[in-house]
């Protein structure tokens, strides 16, 4: 009888031991649910820790390219979700359809289909131009973000491939809408519509996966609308997001729209310089927050609506809600989510009854 008592006191250590040695290994050996340990390198390891304690990069050219390090182009492993630089050569190029400071646009086609192919035009553009491509990475997908298709960030010739929308940007509502095929749908509903996209951008890029941003591209109402773009649906996309600040206010950290002095009513008052008895000096210009974007919500709302009928009674129903916006002190302004509930009983009570 000493040999099966030996032999089971034996089957239990071992069991034991195998149980403390999973239970230890898998400390070293556990891997967060969405990444595929089979691809995880020790490069990924270090990009990921990178991401979790500074998920909003926001240091230019350097930082970026940081992250290129990590995250590179990987055509060879067909890893990435977006085209890569050699793909991409294979991009036919058809005509010029756009250009601002930092880059033109061309209309491509890749294996049958239409795309935007936005390239850097001078190189001390270049930080703004990476930016633009950290933000399209960093808020996508999403439906209110023109979709990214393909980057290639070599330093000699960086290359931004996204969705192409044929009708152009929201600067050119009235030119589209007055358009035969689009005549039946020049009405209040579909102008409101465009105004709660464009609420629900702010709201996203206000607290989306990017931190919160702010549009410093917006110094009139036709830039700031210029930075949409109207789908063939007749909704709204976010497509520039070269100037997008970060504001961290637990950090202390706040925003300025360039270096320059900036005009104006269509600015926040806080933009503006606040000694006209001297000469502009952008260090001593005071930074801001987000309520710069609340600022001017009634006038783009209000170029988005028009002059179509009942345009009007709804600019009556939410006079209370801009009157808000223009609070001088913008710690009085309400939030993108607050405008986006008081529009959305505005369309549903007014709007929607009409129809």
């Amino acid at each position: 009888m000493k040999l099966p008592w030996r032999y089971g006191i034996s089957c239990v250590l071992l069991t034991t031991g195998l149980t403390v040695a999973y239970i230890w290994c898998g400390k070293f050996a556990s891997f967060p649910e969405e990444i595929n340990p089979s691809k995880l390198s020790l490069s990924d390891t270090q990009c990921q820790q990178r991401e979790q304690e500074e998920p909003c990069i926001d240091g230019g050219v350097d930082s970026l390219m940081r992250a290129r390090s990590c995250h590179g182009d990987r055509d060879e492993e067909n890893s990435s979700p977006y085209l890569g630089c050699q793909e991409m050569e294979e991009i036919r190029l058809e005509k010029k359809i756009g250009q601002g400071a930092v880059k033109e646009v061309y209309l491509g086609e890749w294996q049958g289909m239409k795309v935007a192919y936005s390239s850097l035009i001078q190189s001390q553009h270049l930080e703004d131009f990476l930016h633009g491509a950290k933000m399209l990475q960093a808020l996508q997908p999403h439906e209110l973000v023109v979709g990214l298709i393909g980057l290639c960030l070599r330093a000699d010739k960086p290359v931004i491939v996204t969705e192409y929308h044929q009708l152009g940007s929201a600067d050119r509502v009235e030119d589209i809408l007055s358009q035969e095929s689009f005549r039946d749908n020049n009405t209040i509903k579909t102008r409101f519509q465009l105004c709660l996209d464009y609420i629900r951008i702010l709201l996203y890029l206000h607290s989306g996966p990017a931190g919160m941003r702010i549009m410093c591209d917006s110094n009139d109402v036709d830039k700031t609308l210029s930075q949409f773009l109207i789908t063939n649906d007749l909704t709204l996309v976010v497509n520039d997001l070269d100037a997008l600040p970060l504001v961290d206010r637990a950090a202390g950290k706040l925003a300025k729209c360039g270096h320059r002095q900036l005009w104006g009513e269509f600015v926040a008052p806080e933009q503006l310089w606040p000694f006209p008895e001297r000469e502009f000096q952008d260090e001593e210009m005071a930074s801001y927050d987000e309520k710069t974007d609340i600022w001017k919500v009634p006038d783009v709302t209000d170029a988005l609506l028009g002059n179509v009928a009942h345009a009007n009674i709804v600019r009556f129903h939410l006079f209370k809600i801009h009157q808000q916006c223009k609070e001088l002190d913008p710690t009085l302004r309400p939030t993108a989510g607050r405008i986006l509930e008081a529009y959305l009983e505005v369309f549903h009570s007014v709007v929607i009854d009409d129809h």
